[in-house]
This record gives C-alpha cells, sequence and structure tokens, in this order.
C-alpha cells in the first residue's frame, strides 16, 4: 500500500512566510522582471512542494504543478488553435479560471510538461508522477467555436495530447496520470470518454493512472475497468456511493483510494482514515491500493495540506500493522 497526491499542491505559504510566486508573477505582469527570474522562483517553490510532500511522508509525489495556472490553462495556452478568455467558475468551488476558446484546428506544438517532469525528478528523493489533463475534460471546461461537434474536439484534442503522454514516457516518467473529473458531469458521454483515452493512450508503454474527482462512478463501473489504465483514482469523500458502487463487479485494477477532504482544513484522525481504507480492503488488496487525498490540495492553506498528508501517511502506516 502506496501512499501519493493527486497533483496540485497550495502556491501559497501561510504567513509570515512571503508568497513569493505571487508576488513574482505581479512583478512580470508589470514588467519589473522577465520570464527567467519567474522561472527561478517556481523552480524554488516547486522544490518546496517536493519537499514538504516528502517529509509528510508521501511515497509518489507530484511537482505540485507550482508553473500550472490551471489544468485547462496551463495546457491550452501551449496548444495551438486556443485563445484564453475571461474568468468561469471551475466545477462548485470558489475558484476559477480563464477559459480556453478553441478557435481553430488544435494542434500539440512542442512538449508542455516534459521539462517540469525532469526538473521534479531531479530533485526529489522519491518517486514523481507526470500530470496531463484528459482530452475529455480539456473540451469539457473549453467554449468551442470551432469544430462541428463537441465529440470532433474530444477526439482531436486525444490524439494531440497523445504526443505530450509520448513526450512525457520520453522524458523518463515511469507514472504517468490523466486527469478527467468532468466525466462525472456527463457520465452519458462515456462512449466518447472511452474512445478518446483510448486514442490518447495508444501505444504507451509507462504505467497509466486515470483520476476523477468531485463525485461517484455510479453508472461507469464495470465499464471504466475496460479502460487502459493501470489505476483508477476515485473520490470518496463527495463520492462516498463508490465504496458500495466498486463491490458490484471485480475491481481488476489498483485503485487511486481518495479518502482525505482536500476541499477542507478538518483534520482526519488516524482512526478514521484507517476505517476508510479497511472498508476497501476486502475489495481491493493492500498492495493494489495508492492512498491519496479527494482531489488536489490547491484549496487548503499550505500547512494544512502538509498536515493532511502526514496524517494520510500515518493512517496507512497504522493499517499496515493491522494487517499485518
Amino acid at each position: 500500500m502506496l501512499t501519493t497526491v493527486v497533483g496540485s499542491y497550495p502556491k501559497i505559504p501561510n504567513r509570515p512566510r512571503p508568497a513569493r510566486l505571487r508576488a513574482a508573477i505581479a512583478r512580470l505582469e508589470r514588467g519589473e522582471i522577465g520570464q527567467d527570474e519567474l522561472r527561478r522562483v517556481e523552480d524554488e517553490v516547486t522544490i518546496e512542494a517536493i519537499q514538504e510532500q516528502v517529509e509528510a511522508g508521501i511515497d509518489i509525489v507530484s511537482d505540485g504543478q507550482i508553473r500550472w495556472e490551471d489544468d485547462q490553462t496551463y495546457f491550452a495556452r501551449r496548444m495551438e488553435g486556443f485563445t484564453i478568455d475571461g474568468l468561469i467558475r471551475y466545477f462548485d468551488t470558489n475558484t476559477y479560471y480563464r477559459q480556453p476558446i478553441v478557435t481553430g484546428a488544435v494542434r500539440w506544438q512542442q512538449p508542455i510538461a516534459a521539462e517540469d517532469y525532469r526538473f521534479a525528478a531531479a530533485h526529489s528523493p522519491r518517486p514523481v508522477k507526470a500530470l496531463v489533463t484528459g482530452p475529455y475534460t480539456l473540451a469539457a471546461l473549453s467554449a468551442n467555436e470551432h469544430y462541428g461537434s463537441f465529440s470532433e474536439l474530444v477526439l482531436a484534442l486525444a490524439q494531440e495530447l497523445r504526443q505530450e503522454v509520448l513526450a512525457l514516457e520520453k522524458a523518463g516518467a515511469s507514472i504517468i496520470q490523466v486527469n478527467e473529473p468532468a466525466i462525472l458531469k456527463q457520465k452519458e458521454d462515456f462512449p466518447l470518454f472511452s474512445q478518446a483515452l483510448e486514442r490518447m493512450m495508444e501505444g504507451v508503454a509507462a504505467e497509466a493512472h486515470l483520476y476523477t474527482w468531485f463525485g461517484d462512478i455510479e453508472g461507469l463501473f464495470p465499464h471504466i475497468m475496460e479502460l487502459p489504465f493501470s489505476a483508477i483514482g476515485l473520490d470518496f469523500v463527495m463520492g462516498p456511493a463508490n465504496y458500495e458502487i466498486i463491490r458490484r463487479a471485480p475491481f481488476t485494477k489498483k485503485l487511486g483510494l481518495g479518502i482525505v477532504d482536500a476541499r477542507n482544513t478538518r483534520l482526519e484522525t488516524v482512526e478514521q482514515i484507517v476505517e476508510r481504507i479497511r472498508r476497501v480492503s476486502d475489495v481491493v488488496s493492500a498492495e493494489s491500493i495508492y492512498v491519496n487525498p479527494s482531489c488536489g490540495l490547491e484549496y487548503l492553506p499550505r500547512e494544512a495540506a502538509q498536515a493532511k498528508l502526514a496524517r494520510m501517511v500515518a493512517g496507512v502506516r497504522r493499517t499496515q500493522e493491522v494487517l499485518a
């Protein structure tokens, strides 16, 4: 049983530590510094995020997505065919993103996150997983002004993002996580979703994980087991029905067990974490479980995020003692 994260980590530390990244972005916008100086600050904050995950005891870390504005904009800004529009709410959260607008044929031009992965891997004593926004979610959170249908856009993105997955594999990523929360809001699109991910992951040899959050997989299970991923990450906080859903058929993949609430500062007890792990231990074997927060940690204060991870690790260790 291993511990990991879903991806994002708070960019801004609690006071009195200065919010160096926010200040650097503001200075860049005022023309006071250049991209090289911003990159230096991003490097420093990325190393901080990795170190805090390691200090908490996490087995497989991420770069914290420190350089990402958000899951959508980070990729859309770096692909041909997109423009970036005004602010729009991200699902039902209190965060907003600048909505990508598809104004032409989408084209992957060059690696987007590969260098970020290399940097994180070079500065982490623990394995690092690479992250990619999936084609369905990127399409669902964008406005389509070019393609004749939503399906055409999703499949075009799948073809282009395949190049990004292959670039991450070439960069040395042994685990590549594809983020697809939007399918839980439009489950009737699962046939399209499945076709897109099959296209995106064709020929990929690295271990691939598919992560969803903000809901349950009612109506998608067990079909989701047929997708080309070795692990499926589920949110058991906003999708508590997942505990029973995964009992309806054999769970044939590894499970990303999202049991720590990444949207609430309340700290879970070790006993609560143990109980939540044991609720699935007769469905999925311990060696096939990745214990992680319910979603990215960006919604929490920095210190709360690290405390949540440390408590999660303590719960896993206690569970391992009980199951031994």
